[in-house]
């Protein structure tokens, strides 16, 4: 099969049969368009023409670009011609697989960023009042209240909660979410979120409603468009600011954040996998070093005879 052929297939493929994200997509789609490039550069332009030495001297070139890529940026790369050619066999294709002897390099573990309890809770009062209070008529302060209560309450993606519909939030005190591969989860909403969702759905969705077209999703830009997940990063930023916080803010700080608090607070490992979406205990797993980082550091300057 031409290779142009091939890329279109698989990526239809994993767009419409595997569900994965748009992003994910995207970056699959950067990937296999460079690796088509490089073959096409070398005149090979079908799959069957493909060896298991051509594969290998792509990912060395690739490796020894300058600047260097990064280990994970390469590891995704061989996943994406990984993932073509085991695409091709499956459907029978073609026979082999000239990717199968791939080793991916080993990535560092990177231990996730989570802001202490004072921290968020900083956050989430420069982000707006909390509700009920005199100052809660602002429709942009409330809304901002509410998604950064949603995205600490929940621990969701924020494209997760950039996809929910006011449908989603309509069940009291939980969340229909819609995770990787559209798999739907069941999220707890504590008493502080479903306030300020409460507060955010009567005085202030209405109100940025009118200023644009009809849509379900929850939460609005401030024309009445949905909001983006680059609009939901600068609420943050805009919050990170006003609480004078000098450690690096994002929308996945308050998912690291969320699975950290709640294996201190002594949370089975497996309900915050589910509660996370995870697909695998042991991605999760990553957040108990975390929480025994902190012990250590607790037991350090606590012990008389530690040091």
């Amino acid at each position: 099969m031409k290779i142009d052929r091939a890329i279109d297939v698989y990526l239809r493929h994993i767009t419409i049969e595997r569900g994965l994200s748009e992003h994910t997509v995207a970056a699959y789609r950067r990937d296999l368009i460079g690796y088509r490039a490089w073959l096409l550069e070398r005149e090979i332009d079908d799959t069957a023409a493909i060896t298991p030495a051509v594969v290998a001297q792509f990912v060395a070139d690739r490796a020894s670009a300058q600047p260097p890529p990064a280990a994970t940026s390469l590891a995704r790369l061989q996943s994406s011609v990984r993932g073509l050619h085991r695409f091709l066999v499956r459907e029978g294709i073609e026979t082999a697989d000239p990717s199968e002897r791939l080793t991916p390099p080993k990535t560092p573990q990177r231990l996730p960023k989570a802001l202490s309890i004072d921290q968020i809770e900083a956050l989430l009062d420069a982000a707006g009042p909390p509700p009920g209070t005199a100052t809660d008529t602002d429709v942009i302060r409330l809304r901002d209240r509410a998604l950064l209560e949603v995205l600490y309450a929940t621990g969701a993606r924020v494209s997760e909660v950039m996809q929910l519909d006011v449908d989603d939030a309509a069940e009291g005190d939980v969340l229909r979410v819609r995770g990787k591969g559209q798999k739907e989860r069941i999220v707890p909403v504590g008493s502080y979120a479903r306030a300020a969702l409460d507060a955010y759905l009567a005085r202030s969705r209405p109100e940025l409603s009118r200023r644009g077209r009809a849509t379900p999703r929850l939460f609005l830009g401030a024309r009445g468009a949905p909001l983006s997940r680059q609009g939901a990063w600068l609420i943050i930023q805009d919050a990170a600011e006003r609480a004078n916080l000098t450690a690096h803010v994002s929308p996945h700080t308050f998912r690291h954040s969320f699975a950290t608090h709640l294996l201190q607070g002594g949370a089975d490992v497996r309900v915050v996998q589910e509660l996370l979406g995870h697909a695998s205990v042991a991605t999760t797993q990553i957040y108990t070093h975390v929480t025994v980082d902190a012990l250590r550091d607790v037991y350090l300057t606590s012990h008389p005879r530690a040091r």
